[in-house]
């Protein structure tokens, strides 16, 4: 087979982003796919809909050990960018909270539109194949040549979109990691992010008897990492928006600060309530704000010597007292659900060793890394499709 202009390994949203763009600019494209489902997370991701980017894309929204890498990318193929390719295709969106947006129909509409562009420019893809080793020439003109299962292939540029570990079971590996450091790369090391907690201390059964119920509820590890969203009580700890968002900060042995009334003055309601229903029971007041067996749970933690008094026998200290632990609960996480559940890979490839402008490898000439393998990783919402755009866009401006 002759030489491709571009070989890229990995046919998910950044390679195909890349993939359709090189092609549109007359390059030869050739995509290996060692899976035979092409594009499955984008398919599986939004429950199915896809949220393909969100209208507050800002690299503060990312997380990587350079912050300013993403920069360059993002700017020069913006959320606005891709959006006016969905609208072009046709495909019908909406909003939901925080600017994310998902497809009205399915997820397959954002897949099929970049198959069709990579159709439309002549990018040969093939999936289910296998790369046993790649090798590049010492010459001048560097020429890449990878061996797989269905043949040799070379190209002048080789691209790795292989994504980070997360959701092993769609086939995600280590594999673009292990070509980094065959070139002499460095890798930021890998951890499950955008992931649920787990509990295995005295809160495991309360929260498997609660499994099921979700609240907005504002969690924080300090000051400068505090998210509000709705949180999401499971068999085996906590999950929801901000759970997943407060676990890229979460390491191991940190305790977690929930507020179960975020848009509430607890101490204050609590006491003005005790003026105005001194009969009723605390529990039954609180039945106005949170879920019943909720407070059911709480009250064995915080009032039991208080469970059966009326809020007129409640002094005004032990009240306060409650509303602070309803508003700075203090709960200790005894690990993540790990790539098993995790929507993103934190770390990975380097970014001192890229050019932000190109996404090239500074110890290779005409290898390029982009997507999930790079240490860049974004909040829940679209940000992470949205690195991928951006970041298969810029590459294959120069490849």
């Amino acid at each position: 087979m002759s030489p491709f202009d571009v070989i890229i390994v990995g046919a998910g949203a950044s390679g195909l982003m890349c993939a359709l763009t090189a092609g549109q600019r007359g390059r030869k494209v050739l995509v290996l796919d060692r899976s035979d489902k092409i594009g499955a997370k984008i398919l599986m991701s939004g429950g199915g809909r896809c949220n393909f980017t969100n209208l507050f894309v800002e690299p503060e929204c990312y997380l990587s050990a350079n912050p300013h890498f993403c920069k360059s990318a993002l700017k020069r193929f913006t959320q606005w960018d891709f959006i006016a390719m969905v609208e072009r295709d046709g495909i019908r969106y909406h909003e939901r909270e925080h600017g994310q947006l998902f497809c009205n129909n399915s997820a397959r509409d954002i897949l099929n539109m970049l198959l069709a562009a990579c159709e439309q420019a002549e990018v040969t893809i093939q999936s289910c194949c296998k790369i046993t080793a790649i090798t590049a020439s010492k010459n001048e003109a560097t020429t890449f040549t990878l061996a797989t299962d269905k043949g040799s292939f070379k190209s002048k540029s080789l691209v790795i979109a292989t994504g980070g570990l997360s959701i092993p079971t769609m086939g995600y590996s280590g594999f673009g990691y292990e070509v980094a450091k065959q070139f002499g790369m460095q890798i930021i090391p890998p951890k499950a992010g955008l992931v649920p907690f787990i509990f295995s201390d005295q809160y495991k059964a309360v929260f498997e008897r609660l499994s099921g119920l979700a609240l907005e509820a504002t969690l924080s590890l300090d000051d400068h990492h505090c998210f509000t969203e709705n949180i999401l009580f499971t068999h085996r700890g906590l999950s929801g928006p901000a759970v997943l968002q407060l676990s890229n900060y979460w390491q191991p042995g940190d305790c977690i600060e929930v507020n179960l009334l975020p848009n509430t003055d607890s101490a204050q309601w609590l006491l003005s309530a005790k003026q105005d229903h001194p009969k009723k029971q605390l529990g039954n007041l609180l039945t106005q704000k949170l879920a019943k067996s909720l407070v059911l749970e709480l009250e064995k933690r915080f009032w039991p010597a208080w469970a059966n008094s009326p809020m007129a026998e409640i002094s005004n200290s032990v009240l306060t007292e409650i509303a602070n632990n309803l508003q700075q609960w203090q709960l200790k996480p005894s690990g993540t659900e790990g790539y098993r559940t995790a929507e993103v890979t934190l770390g990975g490839v380097d970014t001192q060793q890229l050019s932000s402008k190109t996404m090239e490898s500074s110890t290779q000439a005409g290898l390029y890394f982009i997507g999930e393998v790079v240490d860049v990783a974004g909040y829940l919402g679209g940000f992470n499709f949205q690195w991928a755009w951006s970041s298969g866009y810029a590459a294959a401006q120069f490849i």
